[in-house]
């Protein structure tokens, strides 16, 4: 192992928590997708498909599972026959390509019965303690046709649209911990195999993407009979499972401080660890080389018509070329290698360039990164508690060096208080709107952590520095939840984002993209400022082909 004497710090969170900086975030090898196939293969499990009732038309059910070395998991997929005009990506759909829930364990009949009349309606039925996730996902209709008709016709679809593409069917949803009757996250936390985060959605979408590729191969067949041929390998390795996702997963960074502290700090350790490396080896020296060769091949394919989002490629397409540069005068037997470059791409890339680098450094590294996936679960119960006892000016220092930014600004002004969180009547989901031009303020939700400091800041002036906080609140009890968070902040010192979650200039596109980079999403594409797609595991080994060999770098496509 390398010596990590000295340790190079983490970074401080006042850079690495604004926006544009966890909107420019990239998937690690600590990411949950890669997380859950590095054990998947490491402990052998084995994977079946026991069920496959599925009409010429494509309407019917299948089950796949999934044996660990203690435990079965079966994938229930429904599929439908869906007009196109009901097809729709948004949550208020109530219809969909195929539906999905992951069973805990392996279903009887009565199960699939009961499953198959309330997954396909989604929220409009109720699953139970037995299923842990349910998921539905629509077709992306014109590759579909096309994969089906080139396989009918015993030949292989066209390549460039299968990577302009990348996915057959896209999720709209993958619910779990408890909603619409699911498991409780607390009832599955202590098994080995769910230790990390979304470790259940993650076998989910990876199931799901065995059953796309299935279904459109059996659909082929229906079309074709025995001219028809299945995927090849090739081409079938590239598809992965696309995923819209909208406003309803942004809150989820606010509302769950400790985890999203525990994700970024896990991030910034495996960098710092990596920066503290001496002296880089032969062979760690190859492969990150090796592997920015193949991402350079990833980012050409990546394009996106959102203009935020096509300038930042413009910029890492750029900055590119210049890491090119920089590698090739790069001595790397000089001390600490990886701290060279890395302060050099902080002085020298944007934010897109910078954050790929230090994603990049860390996949040589599996022994000093890939432990620290044990610590990205949120097991400090305790810190939800508000400690009364601590004194006033303990408090009001907590919050300055959080939220020191958020106390000259002017939460007064229009420009900064533009903005209001909701959650929408008719499917609960969170929206973001105009405070000054919908009558949405007094259904605000508090998501707007830096504001309500800055209050709570003022508020507490008049008492004195060795107050029990416990006496403010008991004449502001309004501000209990700001007081939770700043005495939190102390536990997670990466917690809070450093920017106006409610301000005009907001682009929750960067809250969306900080999430999925840690489920290990790429090639995101924002449609607007407030949803993205992206798409999960292209690349990646199908269960047949999964080994320990191919578990890991799957991520980085293979340069012809």
């Amino acid at each position: 192992m390398n010596d990590l004497s000295p340790l190079i710090p983490r970074r401080d969170p006042n850079v690495v928590m604004r926006l544009s900086r966890l909107g420019s975030l990239h998937q690690t090898r600590l990411s949950f997708m890669r997380i859950l196939m590095r054990r998947m293969a490491s402990e052998d499990w084995t994977f079946s498909r026991p069920e496959f009732d599925i009409d010429e038309i494509g309407v019917g059910y299948a089950v796949y599972s999934a044996k660990t070395p203690n435990r079965s998991y079966s994938l229930v997929a429904f599929a439908h026959d869906l007009p196109p005009e009901d097809r729709s990506d948004r949550v208020i759909a109530n219809a969909w390509d195929a539906t999905f829930t992951l069973f805990d364990g392996v279903p009887t009949r009565d199960d699939i019965q009961r499953l198959s009349e309330n997954v396909p309606v989604q929220e409009a039925g109720r699953i139970t303690e037995k299923e842990l996730t349910m998921s539905r996902a629509n077709r992306s209709v014109r590759l579909w046709e096309h994969v089906v008709e080139q396989l009918s016709n015993g030949q292989q679809p066209d390549l460039e649209q299968i990577q302009q593409v990348g996915y057959l069917m896209r999720t709209t949803a993958v619910y779990g911990s408890g909603k619409f009757g699911a498991a409780d996250r607390e009832s599955i936390e202590d098994r080995s195999e769910f230790k990390a985060p979304f470790q259940v959605e993650m076998l989910t979408v990876y199931l799901i993407r065995t059953f796309v590729k299935d279904l459109v191969e059996h659909m082929a067949r229906a079309k074709g009979g025995n001219a028809a041929a299945p995927l090849s390998s090739d081409i079938a390795k590239q598809l992965g499972i696309g995923n819209s996702t909208g406003l309803g997963m942004a809150p989820f960074l606010i509302n769950h401080p400790i985890l999203f502290s525990n994700w970024i700090m896990v991030r910034e350790e495996a960098i710092s660890r990596v920066r503290s490396v001496a002296q880089a080896s032969k062979e760690e020296i190859a492969l990150f080389l090796s592997l920015f060769d193949r991402c350079r091949h990833s980012i050409d394919q990546w394009t996106s018509e959102h203009p935020i989002q096509k300038e930042r490629l413009s910029k890492l397409k750029s900055d590119i070329a210049s890491i090119v540069t920089r590698l090739d005068a790069q001595d790397f037997d000089v001390a600490y290698p990886w701290d060279s470059i890395l302060k050099w791409a902080a002085e020298t890339l944007s934010e897109e360039g910078q954050e790929f680098l230090n994603s990049l450094v860390l996949e040589p590294y599996a022994q000093l990164v890939d432990g620290l996936s044990s610590c990205m679960s949120d097991h400090f119960e305790r810190s939800f508690h508000i400690d009364g006892a601590i004194p006033v000016e303990n408090v009001r220092q907590l919050i300055t060096d959080t939220f020191g930014w958020a106390l000259s600004v002017d939460w007064t002004a229009q420009p900064e208080n533009a903005r209001a969180w909701y959650v929408s009547e008719e499917k609960l989901e969170p929206r973001l709107g105009e405070r000054f031009e919908e009558p949405i303020a007094k259904y605000e939700q508090p998501l707007a952590p830096a504001r309500d400091a800055a209050a709570a800041f003022g508020a507490l002036k008049p008492y004195a520095k060795d107050a029990p906080i416990s006496a403010f609140l008991a004449d502001h009890p309004h501000f209990r939840h700001t007081i939770r968070r700043a005495q939190m902040s102390a536990l997670a010192p990466y917690s809070e984002i450093r920017d106006n979650t409610i301000s005009a200039e907001l682009l929750p596109i960067d809250m969306l993209r900080a999430k999925l980079s840690f489920f290990g999403a790429i090639h995101f594409d924002p449609r607007s400022d407030r949803w993205v797609r992206i798409c999960m595991f292209s690349g990646a080994p199908y269960p047949a082909d999964l080994t320990v060999e191919n578990a890991d770098f799957w991520i980085y496509p293979e340069v012809a």
